[in-house]
């Protein structure tokens, strides 16, 4: 029986500042919210800081490059001010990923074929500065063959599309699921390490779990949003439980 990877899950704490900057002050503090994460079992934090900054803000980066236990992975931007920043922290990792300042949130997939110039100098500047870098893309072949191409190590599948048309649309969802696997599939064939993330929830990650290919999720909005009902440490031990019961279940087969 072929061994299937640990999957590792990346808390996102973009939400919490969310929360934080609706007041204004510091309360709540997304640092701490990573760090009771992490004592929680998420194995990374992921904090994105956006244009506007609209919750992440310069200073959580820097706290959370400083304070956490575990990887963080800077979700950015390809451009210059955000890969001076990254270069300036030194995270583990960057994702890089598309950004529109009127989004509510990443509604897509990085265009990698379509700026494969401006991605693949980015990549080259973090990638000389010590930081592994993601690229944030749907799974798309030709995403993802243009993701070797620039030399990004790894890929995150976005999985928001599959995930809402799980609630409503079932063919809908079939296909993207389709897409996904393929995909994942794909990256691993040429190599790349593969993860995943967007929309999440404990069912559909269970679900996804079960992809051998793919070895750490990234969930943020979902957990902060069941955290307000039963406390951050519970959601995240339900969602590591679900995870491992896709995995176990995926070993058996």
């Amino acid at each position: 029986m072929p061994t299937i990877p640990y999957l590792r899950l990346g808390v996102n704490i973009d939400h919490v500042a969310t929360i934080r900057n609706a007041r204004g002050g510091v309360h709540p503090d997304p640092v701490r919210a990573a760090m009771l994460a992490v004592a929680a079992g998420a194995d990374g934090i992921t904090a994105h800081l956006r244009e506007d900054r609209r919750h992440i803000r310069d200073e959580d980066i820097v706290r959370l490059k400083a304070e956490i236990s575990k990887p963080l992975n800077f979700e950015m931007a390809a451009t210059d001010d955000m890969i001076a920043i990254a270069v300036r922290t030194r995270p583990h990792a960057a994702c890089l990923v598309p950004e529109r300042r009127a989004e509510r949130t990443t509604e897509g997939g990085l265009d990698v074929a379509g700026q494969k110039a401006q991605i693949d100098a980015a990549t080259a500047a973090l990638k000389a500065a010590g930081i592994r870098v993601s690229l944030f893309i749907a799974a798309d072949p030709r995403q993802i063959e243009a993701a070797k191409a620039v030399g990004a190590p790894v890929i995150e599948i976005h999985t928001g599309a599959w995930c809402e048309a799980l609630a409503h649309d079932r063919a809908a969802a079939a296909r993207e699921w389709t897409r996904i696997v393929e995909g994942a599939r794909l990256a691993k064939r040429l190599g790349l390490e593969v993860h995943a993330g967007h929309g999440l929830d404990f069912a559909s990650a269970e679900t996804i779990a079960a992809l051998p290919e793919i070895v750490e999720l990234n969930i943020g909005h979902f957990l902060i949003g069941e955290a307000v009902y039963v406390g951050l440490e519970a959601a995240i031990g339900t969602m590591r439980a679900a995870m491992d019961r896709g995995r176990t279940g995926a070993a058996a087969r």
